[in-house]
């Protein structure tokens, strides 16, 4: 359905809506009865992102956005050059990562952090089963994540020509769709290669599509790649995906360096063990978090409480990340 231009004529009265797509100072508008208007913030600078629920006023060609309703969460980014918010009021984000190429845990980490700070509760799914060696090896590598409670799906988003074990138990998009995503709002994020938008266009043949139009309508041309995007999973209107690029410039700078080790799971068992109140879990004597830190071998589905040595390094370099960060702020003021 392409976005209108021109609403009907009548009394400008605030009418409410759903921001689906926003690019510059432009945003798609979706109304209650599925009709879409090209919307512009009131002010200099647009606020409103993909799953804001707004209050918009129609003018004489197009809307006006007069009020962002409160929101249930935001994720966003933010690092030293400016501040990117991703989407609001969602109910989940699925981090799509892939046997090949192989994931960065670092961008796995930042993102999980990221929703973890955010409230928002995450889901990662390992794509790309048909191929047998590569996802086995990735498989082991997410032993950590999911003996921490993170919950960690095989995916085959493209049908393989010859499925192998792994495949043959692996979800299919509609599986996922019917399992983990029906009646919520999910943000898909992912790296290059993923597989995102096979998955998005095997679960919403009409996106491209959609994206075209929205393209279209705000002026965009090629840079709709940068654009937040929300697509509708069903004619009822009860699911939907948020199709959502830069995964791998998920800047922290929002978060206190001492908030880190209470946004890792796996970290949270062990804060109370350490002698120091104000243990940054680096070199104090008498951390709990670091007694804590080995290797647990294969994962075998224990509910083992151990820190994995990679995790405990993306732990360090973070720390030193939003040290320096906060260093360099503080000297600013």
């Amino acid at each position: 359905m392409k976005p209108r231009k021109s609403p009907p004529a009548g009394p400008a009265a605030l009418q409410s809506g759903l921001v689906i797509a926003s690019h510059g100072r432009h945003c798609v508008v979706e109304t209650a009865d599925g009709q879409r208007v090209i919307c512009h913030p009131r002010g200099k600078k647009s606020q409103a992102v993909a799953g804001d629920r707004v209050l918009w006023q129609a003018s004489q060609d197009e809307g006006c956005i007069e009020r962002i309703e409160p929101r249930r969460n935001l994720l966003y980014r933010q690092d030293e050059m400016r501040t990117k918010s991703f989407a609001a009021n969602i109910d989940q984000a699925l981090i799509l990562l892939a046997a090949e190429p192989a994931f960065s845990e670092h961008q796995l980490a930042r993102a999980l952090i990221a929703c973890q700070a955010a409230g928002i509760t995450p889901l990662i799914a390992l794509n790309k089963a048909d191929l047998a060696a590569a996802f086995s090896h990735a498989w082991r590598r997410l032993a950590s994540y999911r003996r921490m409670g993170c919950t960690v799906l095989p995916l085959a988003a493209a049908p393989a020509a010859a499925p192998g074990a792994a495949a043959m138990h692996a979800l299919t998009p509609q599986a996922l769709a019917a399992a983990h995503l029906a009646g919520r709002v999910t943000l898909v994020l992912g790296p290059s290669g993923a597989g995102k938008s096979t998955l998005i266009n095997a679960l919403i043949p009409h996106a491209r599509a959609a994206t075209g139009e929205i393209s279209q309508a705000l002026g965009s041309g090629r840079h709709t790649t940068t654009t937040t995007t929300w697509y509708w999973l069903d004619a009822a209107r009860t699911s939907a995906l948020i199709d959502s690029p830069g995964f791998q410039e998920f800047g922290l700078r929002h978060i206190a360096p001492a908030q880190l080790a209470g946004l890792m799971p796996d970290f949270a068992p062990h804060l109370g063990a350490c002698r120091f109140y104000n243990c940054t879990h680096l070199h104090e004597p008498g951390c709990g978090v670091r007694a804590a830190v080995h290797d647990e071998g294969a994962d075998d589905g224990s509910a083992s409480q151990a820190i994995s040595p990679s995790r405990y390094r993306i732990y360090a370099d973070l720390s030193a990340e939003l040290d320096q960060q906060a260093w360099q702020a503080r000297g600013k003021v």
